[in-house]
């Protein structure tokens, strides 16, 4: 079976597939993973301005997320996130062709993993290899407060933001992805759990769905 957990950033993703592996004693990899192998890659086939089209949040990024936030709208890098994560969709499906073809379980997460990549391998590989899963968050003042205390270590907001404003204005795009997967999850016909409140009961309820309920 390949576990597939999709949703924005900071939703508690990795948490999940983290806690799921070591209860199922298997692997996980994160999309972010297969994204920089395959931009590798591609940038060696293409120009410069075809893969900034391709990866347009890359291309769009400053050093620091208030550089990023200060150029660019909220909604535009949440668009920019759902650009970018169609170019990973060859390297996913890959990667699960691989496993299934080895007869191994395996968790692929990561904002890549969209209900629209989901509803393409089942149709392509069935219904049987694959669960889907996606977490999302909708509120914007319970984020920046949950995120000013988290103790996630390296965590690429804090390290990169001084600024309270731009805390607002991420938590404001995670917030509009969020209603994003939540409209795709309903029109593929998947199921998405809100995390922005009860975070662990919510991880264990995503669990027991992984473990139990077929995707279609």
């Amino acid at each position: 079976m390949i576990y597939l957990i999709g949703g924005p950033p900071k939703c508690g993703k990795t948490t999940l597939a983290k806690l799921f592996a070591k209860r199922l004693g298997i692997q996980w990899v994160a999309s972010d993973t297969l994204q920089v192998i395959a931009r590798a890659y591609t940038s060696k086939y293409v120009s410069k301005e075809k893969l900034n089209k391709l990866y347009p949040h890359n291309a769009s990024k400053g050093k620091t997320n208030d550089e990023t936030y200060l150029f660019n709208t909220p909604k535009q890098i949440a668009k920019n996130y759902i650009q970018q994560a169609k170019a990973s969709y060859d390297a996913i499906d890959m990667l699960s062709i691989c496993e299934i073809t080895d007869g191994n379980d395996y968790i692929i997460e990561g904002y890549h993993v969209t209900p629209q990549l989901a509803d393409r391998l089942i149709k392509k590989h069935g219904h049987t290899h694959f669960q889907a899963l996606f977490l999302l968050k909708k509120d914007i003042k319970k984020f920046v407060q949950d995120v000013e205390k988290s103790s996630t270590p390296n965590d690429w907001i804090l390290a990169k933001t001084k600024k309270k404003e731009t805390f607002y204005k991420i938590a404001e795009m995670i917030s509009y992805y969020g209603k994003f997967f939540d409209k795709e999850t309903k029109k593929y016909g998947f199921r998405s759990i809100n995390m922005d409140k009860n975070f662990n009961d919510q991880l264990e309820k995503a669990i027991t769905f992984l473990k139990t309920t077929d995707v279609k």
